[in-house]
């Protein structure tokens, strides 16, 4: 095996593979290293897996919505571990089948950490590999917190495997990662409470559907705890005790599992990309708008470990992954297109946002129309007992395109796509509003949102 390649890419997540693939397809000497398992995050320790037991939330969910209604609720109950079964049914084969597919693309598949040793080399597993480019797509890891006892939390991946579900969870931070798991673990039985140390958690989304969200995890036993701080974490028997301070107050919660949910941040500490010359900083490699390093012309980067405007989303890696993949083959200089895509929080119901805040709308000097509606009386929620659900569009006053969507409620996450698309297309809401959908279906709801 020649130890001189044409691409090198580091991760073996949606992005690096994505990458290897068209490469090696195209035809050049690719290889792909990786200390983990084959697959990444998304599909073994974050988003799959999480929909999965997210499953189980949702039935019990649906269930107790149409008590009374037809549906006897009465005993009702997540197995947890027969769920995590069901979990490791997906994500056990995901390694086999990613590397299969590399090797059939030609790909050289290593295993290891690695670590540059100069602008064009690398080392892993002992030996040193020379390539005339890299991809670094190395994915993120939770964000280092600095109080005392932070070394006894457990992190997501953890959470994910975990074989029994405790009674009382204590989540850090008020991001994706503790809503989703806080409302998945309620419906299992446990009492979740969200500690987070600002006022307005889920920034990233309306501001006014975010608080409806809450409201609604409140009614299932989901606590929050606003602009309160973590100041220590201690081992108290069997359980563990969590100081924290709010309104100069400091107080101790006992919980039976702490879960870091405080963000995360590009994992290329190990890589020693100072032996490449790559400068780099907490959101990752500085990239050109292409995707190439700026300060070392044969290395790119993508998804997590790119310094990109793009959002920290699998869809956005996979994108940037192809475009770098693309870009290195044709010697091309073509930006990612990041119009258009949405993202959601997949509580139960799901909150989803695509295009613009209404705050970011008006900043910039747009003049926008606002579309606020209360969905929780159509027949689309009344038929499922759902009872708080809303809406709302951003649509530009002088040339009607769509600006922004912002939706909260059940299938909303499918939902959100068709604003995706308009948004992308440019389409105008008079144009949506034009399709017709299955009737009745969510989607079927959208001209009357508009």
């Amino acid at each position: 095996m020649s130890n001189m390649y044409d691409l090198i890419v580091i991760g073996a997540g949606m992005a690096g593979v994505a990458a290897a693939n068209k490469c090696g397809a195209a035809g050049w000497h690719v290889a792909i290293v990786d200390a983990l398992p084959y697959g990444g995050t998304c599909a073994l320790r974050g988003c799959d897996p999480k929909k999965i037991l997210r499953r189980g939330a949702e039935i019990v969910d649906a269930a107790r919505l149409l008590d009374g209604k037809g549906i006897d609720p009465a005993g009702l109950s997540i197995n947890w571990s027969d769920l995590m079964a069901h979990k490791r049914g997906f994500t056990d084969p995901v390694p086999g089948k990613m590397e299969k597919g590399l090797k059939d693309n030609g790909v050289e598949t290593l295993y290891g950490a690695a670590r540059f040793t100069g602008p064009n080399t690398l080392e892993t597993d002992g030996h040193t590999y020379e390539s005339r480019r890299f991809l670094v797509a190395a994915g993120a890891i939770p964000r280092p917190l600095s109080f005392a006892g932070a070394d006894l939390m457990i992190d997501s991946t953890e959470f994910l495997n975990l074989e029994a579900l405790p009674k009382r969870i204590l989540f850090v931070g008020g991001g994706f990662v503790s809503f989703e798991f806080a409302h998945i673990a309620a419906r299992a039985g446990a009492a979740p409470i969200i500690v987070d140390r600002g006022a307005r958690p889920l920034e990233g989304f309306d501001p006014d559907l975010v608080e409806m969200q809450i409201e609604r995890g409140a009614e299932v036993g989901v606590k929050l705890q606003r602009e309160t701080e973590i100041v220590s974490i201690s081992k108290s028997g069997a359980a563990f005790a969590v100081e924290v301070t709010s309104g100069g107050e400091t107080r101790a919660v006992e919980t039976d599992l702490v879960v870091h949910g405080a963000g995360r941040t590009a994992a290329l500490t190990d890589l020693n990309l100072e032996a490449a010359g790559v400068d780099y900083g907490d959101k990752g490699i500085v990239v050109t708008p292409h995707l190439q390093s700026t300060t070392n012309s044969a290395i790119f980067a993508a998804g997590d470990s790119a310094d990109t405007e793009g959002m920290p989303l699998t869809p956005v890696a996979v994108i940037e992954g192809k475009v770098a993949a693309s870009n290195m083959l044709k010697d091309a200089q073509t930006a990612p297109d990041y119009a258009g895509i949405p993202t959601a929080v997949f509580t139960v119901p799901e909150l989803a946002r695509v295009g613009m805040l209404e705050e970011e709308a008006t900043n910039a000097g747009h003049d926008v129309e606002f579309r606020f509606t209360d969905t929780s009386g159509w027949y689309s929620n009344y038929r499922i007992g759902e009872k708080s659900a809303a809406a709302k569009v951003l649509v530009g006053k002088s040339d009607g395109k769509i600006l922004g969507a912002h939706l909260f409620g059940t299938e909303y996450g499918e939902l959100i796509n068709f604003f995706g698309l308009a948004i992308k297309l440019g389409l105008t809401a008079k144009q949506l509003k034009s399709m017709t959908a299955a009737y009745p279906s969510v989607g079927s709801d959208l001209g009357s949102l508009l």
